[in-house]
């Protein structure tokens, strides 16, 4: 069966992969290791949260984006404080090596993947977004991404303690009180301290949602409002650094394999070195599972 062609109206799950390898890192235990005693457990949760993302969604494409700049040099010159705390330790020490073996993971099991020097994970989504024809849905625990949420087209996937919350427009308006695609204006002015944005001065949730409503956003803001110097340039700056850039040059990825794993023989190597055999059956089967359904 020859492989859709990108954009071709199926529907389509993205994946923040660095959002959900840090959540898999830190909610799995840290007694599972590999035959050698090597940590595993952001290599197992990440497999075994993809399976789940899969088997729940039965998209007809999956693409996993990564970060392949932490914290963009382009954006703190803008905007100084941008996630200025993933400067003291961006990556844990015993996570670092797991990345590597999650990425041969995905390509030998036939995910995609796609990341662009100087961007992080969202800007590839967006781009990505951009370019398909059909519906997505977007796994990610960075609300960043809500800026992308479009009915009926995008929604977000967004993980919380009572499991995944799917994030649409309305959904937006009802948790902040704004119209579903101001997310990122609305974080702009309130502030939000795990992206380093200090927001305005005597501005909250409250405020943030009133402001939006009166000028639609942060550009009528701009134009329309009263504002000091000091927000005035905080604004300007963050508009260029916030929203995710939706025009890089990269292009959508296939999506689909004819079928799983690409590479069984590898597979079976990587499953014997780290021990995860049972994640990675289970992410195969969800993903020949979907491609079955079409």
């Amino acid at each position: 069966m020859p492989s859709p062609t990108p954009g071709s109206g199926s529907d389509w799950l993205l994946v923040d992969g660095s959002s959900l390898i840090f959540r898999a890192f830190y909610g799995v235990p840290r007694s599972v290791r590999s035959p050698s005693g090597e940590l595993v457990n952001a290599v197992r949760g990440f497999l075994e949260t993809l399976a789940r993302l899969v088997s729940s969604r039965n998209p007809g494409h999956i693409a996993v984006a990564g970060d392949e700049d932490w914290r963009p040099a382009w954006r703190v010159a803008l905007l100084p404080a941008y996630k200025a705390h993933r400067t003291d330790e961006p990556v844990p020490p015993e996570l670092e090596p797991q990345m590597p073996v999650i990425d041969e993971f995905l390509e030998a099991i036939g995910v995609d993947t796609g990341g662009v020097a100087d961007y992080e994970a969202e800007d590839v989504i967006a781009t990505w977004t951009s370019k398909i024809d059909g519906t997505v849905a977007i796994a990610s625990g960075d609300r960043d991404l809500f800026a992308l949420v479009e009915d009926p087209r995008v929604v977000v996937l967004y993980p919380e303690r009572s499991g995944l919350a799917t994030i649409d427009e309305a959904e937006i308006t009802r948790r902040y009180g704004v119209p579903g695609r101001t997310y990122g204006d609305f974080a702009m002015l309130r502030g939000d301290p795990s992206d380093g944005l200090p927001g305005l001065r005597g501005v909250g949730a409250t405020s943030a949602a009133q402001l939006i409503r009166k000028h639609g956003g942060v550009a009528g803001f701009l134009r329309d409002g009263s504002l000091s110097d000091a927000d005035r340039a905080y604004l300007e700056s963050a508009m260029r650094v916030v929203p995710p850039v939706a025009d890089l040059d990269i292009a959508v990825p296939a999506g689909r394999r004819d079928a799983y794993p690409a590479d069984a023989r590898r597979l079976a190597a990587l499953t014997a070195a780290h021990g995860v055999q049972v994640a990675a059956e289970h992410l195969v089967h969800a993903l020949s599972s979907s491609l079955a359904a079409l």
